[in-house]
């Protein structure tokens, strides 16, 4: 009989393939110096090829029967188990500097997660780990594919997003109904934008909101006053069809239009 209990509120399916483990935490080897938070780590599946006496580790669980698992099985965690919900966590009060952030992440939240991450991305170098295959071919995805989306240019913004290696059903307890995906996620050397940063974002959700529309249409619950948009062809087009660099081009052209008062960003 398994450990925990896997909670279906959490979104748990607890990894039980130690080879697969090994392999995750072997994608932050590049930063074998820098202090690492694990999200989520369950029965400590992934935590044991962590807890490699190189890195400083931290690990975030909301499940209080893993917590209880983890004190058991790892005391070298002693003091380093937050029994919190990771979403609504204050990273700046766990880390004084850069650190990385990896985990088996629950599917349901795992973009919340990137997003959150997106939010400390001058803290956080490298980001890995497991999530639904669907939402990590979303992450690798090109301009013009179904998959292309926000998730998809906020992160390639800044970070290089690596899909590298499929997981099947049968590493996890109980199994999924879908296939998984390891992914890292790597600080590019992008600095800034060139535009206005929460324009930007705005601009992106806006577009693929309604990517049906063409952006001339979709984007024009952003502008503040009465001024016709430019005629200019990127705005002929489907968000998909725009490059990271196209979409700070059209961030650019929209923001003389904004005004003063922009919009709250949803």
């Amino acid at each position: 009989m398994f450990p925990v209990k896997a909670k279906k509120n959490l979104g748990q399916h607890f990894l039980n393939d130690k080879e697969i483990a090994c392999r995750i935490a072997a994608t932050l080897d590049e930063f074998p110096s820098l202090p690492v938070l694990e999200v989520g780590p369950g029965t400590g599946v992934l935590t044991e090829f962590l807890l490699d006496g190189r890195r400083d580790l931290t690990v975030v669980e909301i499940d209080r029967e893993s917590v209880a698992y983890l004190k058991e099985h790892y005391p070298a965690l002693n003091g380093k188990i937050l029994e919190q919900d990771f979403l609504r966590m204050d990273l700046t009060q766990c880390f004084e500097g850069p650190f990385c952030i990896i985990g088996n992440y629950p599917y349901h939240i795992s973009s919340q997660i990137f997003f959150k991450v997106l939010d400390h991305k001058d803290s956080v170098p490298c980001c890995s780990g497991m999530i639904q295959k669907e939402v990590a071919e979303r992450m690798v995805a090109s301009p013009g594919s179904k998959s292309y989306g926000i998730l998809t240019v906020l992160l390639q913004a800044w970070y290089d997003v690596e899909y590298l290696f499929t997981v099947n059903e049968q590493a996890f307890i109980p199994p999924p109904k879908v296939k998984s995906a390891v992914v890292r996620l790597t600080r590019n050397k992008r600095k800034q934008l060139n535009c206005n940063e929460k324009l930007f974002k705005m601009v992106v959700k806006s577009g693929f909101n309604q990517r049906r529309k063409m952006l001339r249409n979709s984007v024009k619950s952003l502008l503040s006053g009465e001024d016709p948009l430019p005629d200019d062809p990127m705005l002929t087009k489907r968000p998909e069809q725009l490059s990271i660099e196209q979409f700070e081009e059209l961030t650019n052209l929209l923001e003389p239009l904004v005004g003063q008062t922009q919009p709250e960003e949803r």
